[in-house]
This record gives C-alpha cells, sequence and structure tokens, in this order.
C-alpha cells in the first residue's frame, strides 16, 4: 500500500516562499511520475508540476518561473519550492504518485494560504 503524506503548507504573504514536501511509502522503482496538484473548493484540481522517473519535469503556466519541483530518491520524497506566492496561489497542494502498473495515489494535502 502506497501512502503519501505532504507537509510544508502554511499561512504567509504575498512574495514569500515556501517548501512542499510529500513522502512516499513503496517501492521507488515502481514510480513512473510524482506531480503536485491544487485544489481550490468549487474548482476544479490543477496540475502544478510533474516530474518524471527519469528527472525531467513539466510545470503549468501558473507556476513556471516561480515554483520548482525536485525530488529525494534515497528519502522517497518529493518537493515543490514555491517563490514569489500570490494571493491566487492559495489551495489545497496535493501529492500524486502514478506508478509503472497504472496505479494512482494521493496524499490528503496540505493547505497554502497567501495573504495579500
Amino acid at each position: 500500500q502506497v501512502q503519501l503524506v505532504e507537509s510544508g503548507g502554511g499561512l504567509v504573504q504575498a512574495g514569500d516562499s515556501l517548501r512542499l514536501s510529500c513522502v512516499a511509502s513503496g517501492n521507488t522503482f515502481a514510480i513512473n511520475t510524482m506531480a503536485w496538484y491544487r485544489q481550490v473548493p468549487g474548482k476544479q484540481r490543477e496540475l502544478v508540476a510533474r516530474i518524471t522517473h527519469s528527472g525531467s519535469t513539466f510545470y503549468a503556466d501558473s507556476g513556471k518561473g516561480r515554483f520548482t519541483i525536485s525530488r529525494d530518491i534515497a528519502k522517497k520524497t518529493v518537493f515543490l519550492q514555491m517563490n514569489s506566492l500570490k494571493v491566487e496561489d492559495t489551495a489545497i497542494y496535493c501529492c500524486n504518485q502514478v506508478r509503472w502498473d497504472g496505479n494512482n495515489y494521493w496524499g490528503q494535502g496540505t493547505q497554502v494560504t497567501v495573504s495579500s
């Protein structure tokens, strides 16, 4: 059973930075991609950033130039460094893992609130 546990969210002011972490259980060699999504109540969940097993990254336009996704394979952890935060970045940020067998796992999420 794969479990994903996020941390690092909080209340910050616009322009501040946060670093989110997602620690995964299970075998890392079975992971295809890891990603961060965010969701605001009443809106559809959106992809923020994704990193593949080979280390390739993808960023949604909303975070390009401000967000960086990275990983520590040994620690089974994926990070999302968020700089120059904006009020519109306020959301619940969830970690996602897609494995080679097609299974898809989600964490519970961590709240990020950016005040003006």
